[in-house]
């Protein structure tokens, strides 16, 4: 049942960052919709770690060289997700207003991702595999 729980406290807080997100998007003040790109970074940021996490399945190393390169690929989009908005807002593509309600989704959304390898990342017999 914890699981369960678990479950749908990290659907909630994904909810609350996507709503961030399409607040800066979608505000009548606002209006423009090219901070939704971030959800590009959403989606490719786990993959180095699955990827990592695949080939270095069989080692009991508590480093590796593939691990290694996946927590940096990792950073990197991280660091690209909140530099967009900032970037944009600079060159006054988007309102400063809309660029902290995207830093503020990301900063949800992202969370919200390290929580799911937290609570469903573990090899007990309730994992994220069941889903």
């Amino acid at each position: 049942m914890a699981g369960v729980k678990a479950l749908v406290a990290l659907s909630f807080s994904g909810a609350i960052g996507l709503t961030f997100l399409m607040l800066g998007c979608a505000l009548e003040d606002y209006g423009v919709y090219w901070p939704l790109f971030v959800l590009i970074f959403h989606v490719i940021s786990p993959i180095p770690h699955f990827i990592a996490k695949r080939a270095t399945y069989d080692s009991d190393a508590t480093s590796s060289a593939c691990r290694e390169l996946a927590y940096f690929f990792t950073t990197g989009i991280v660091v690209s997700a909140f530099g967009f908005p900032v970037i944009l807002a600079r060159v006054s593509v988007i309102k400063w207003g809309a660029c902290g309600l995207v830093l503020a989704g990301n900063a949800v959304i992202f969370l919200t991702i390290q929580g799911f390898f937290l609570v469903f990342g573990r090899g007990d017999d309730f994992s994220w595999e069941q889903w």
